[in-house]
C-alpha cells in the first residue's frame, strides 16, 4: 500500500471531491483520480461511492478512512519525533461549536499560532452532537463542544471538562418583559434563536416543555450580531454570552432579562481520540486557553 495513495482517498473525502483534493495536495486531477484507483485495487473493494454529490466513502471507504487517517497522524507523529528542532508540524483539525467560537476564535487562536508557527489549523464550525461524532471517526482531531448538564461524551474520548457555561437571556425594553421574569411570563414571548442543534435552544425548549408552557421561536438566526440586531429591534427574547454581550453593538439597545427561576447552562467539553501523540501539547495549550477564555464575568442586571 502506497501512503501517497492513502493521502489522496483521504484528501477526497474530506474535501468531498476530486477537484478539492487535487487543490489540497497540488496535483492533477487525473492524479488523484489514478491513486485513488490504486488504492481501491490494493484492498479490492470501491472506497467511494461515485453516484454522490459530494463524493462519499463507501461502508468500506469509511472503515479505510478512520484506520487511515490513524496510519497518517502515526506518521506525523513519527516525523516530529525525530525532527531535530522538534517542532510540531502538520494539521490540526479542530471544531468548535458556535457558542464557544466567540471565547475560542480570539485568544486561544491566536497562543496557539505564536506557540506552535509550524501547524497548519483546520478549523471547523458545527453543533455539538456532530462534532462529537466526527471525533470519535478521527474526522477531527479536537473538538469544544457544550452538552447538557449530565450527558456525559463517550467514554472511548479523553475528556477535559470546562465547567458550566451560562447565557444572558436579552430583550428590547420596548418588548415589554416583566422585570424580574418568571418562565410563565417569557413563555408569553417570541424568541429569537440558533438553528435547531444548539445545545441553549434544547435546553430552553425542555424547560419550557417539562413546565407544560409553550415556546415559540419568531426568528432563526446563526449569526450572533444579526440575532441581536433582531432583539434590538423587538422581534423577540434572545440569547447571548456574556462576552459577546461586552462587544456588540447593540448592547445599549437592549436589557438583560432578571429571571430567578430560570438560568440556561449547558458544559462545556474539549475531547480527542487517545493518544493525541505529537498533537498532546496544542491541544493542552488550546483547552487551557480556552478555558481562560470562558471566565468572562455575567454582567450585573439593572
Amino acid at each position: 500500500m502506497n501512503i501517497h495513495d492513502l493521502e489522496a482517498f483521504i484528501a477526497v473525502v474530506e474535501t468531498g471531491s476530486i477537484v478539492g483534493a487535487s487543490a489540497r495536495l497540488n496535483l492533477t486531477q487525473p492524479g488523484v483520480t489514478r491513486r485513488i484507483q490504486n488504492l481501491e485495487d490494493g484492498l479490492a473493494t470501491a472506497l467511494l461511492d461515485r453516484q454522490s454529490k459530494p463524493l462519499k466513502p463507501t461502508a468500506s471507504g469509511r472503515e479505510a478512512y478512520e484506520h487511515g487517517r490513524r496510519v497518517l497522524r502515526s506518521l506525523e507523529d513519527l516525523k516530529a519525533g525525530v525532527s531535530p528542532q522538534g517542532e510540531v508540524k502538520g494539521e490540526f483539525r479542530l471544531g468548535i461549536m458556535p457558542y464557544l467560537s466567540d471565547a475560542a476564535l480570539a485568544l486561544p487562536l491566536d497562543t496557539l499560532r505564536a506557540a506552535f508557527p509550524q501547524l497548519t489549523l483546520r478549523i471547523s464550525s458545527g453543533w455539538s452532537p456532530r462534532l462529537v461524532e466526527q471525533v470519535a471517526r478521527s474526522e477531527l482531531d479536537a473538538v469544544a463542544v457544550c452538552l447538557a448538564e449530565g450527558v456525559t461524551p463517550p467514554d472511548e474520548l479523553v475528556r477535559d471538562d470546562l465547567g458550566l457555561q451560562s447565557v444572558l437571556l436579552v430583550a428590547s425594553p420596548g418588548l415589554g418583559v416583566p422585570r424580574p421574569a418568571d418562565l410563565a411570563s417569557l413563555s408569553r414571548f417570541p424568541w429569537v434563536m440558533n438553528e435547531n442543534g444548539c445545545g441553549f435552544r434544547a435546553f430552553i425548549r425542555q424547560s419550557f416543555e417539562a413546565a407544560r408552557l409553550p415556546f415559540q421561536v419568531g426568528v432563526e438566526a446563526l449569526s450572533v450580531d444579526l440575532r441581536m440586531s433582531l432583539v434590538a429591534r423587538g422581534h423577540g427574547i434572545g440569547i447571548v454570552t456574556p462576552g459577546a454581550f461586552a462587544d456588540s453593538r447593540w448592547r445599549d439597545a437592549v436589557e438583560v432579562i432578571d429571571c430567578p427561576d430560570f438560568k440556561p447552562q449547558v458544559r462545556a467539553w474539549l475531547l480527542h481520540r487517545p493518544p493525541a501523540g505529537r498533537l498532546s501539547r496544542p491541544i493542552a495549550l488550546f483547552r487551557d486557553a480556552l478555558f481562560e477564555g470562558l471566565q468572562a464575568p455575567m454582567p450585573l442586571v439593572s
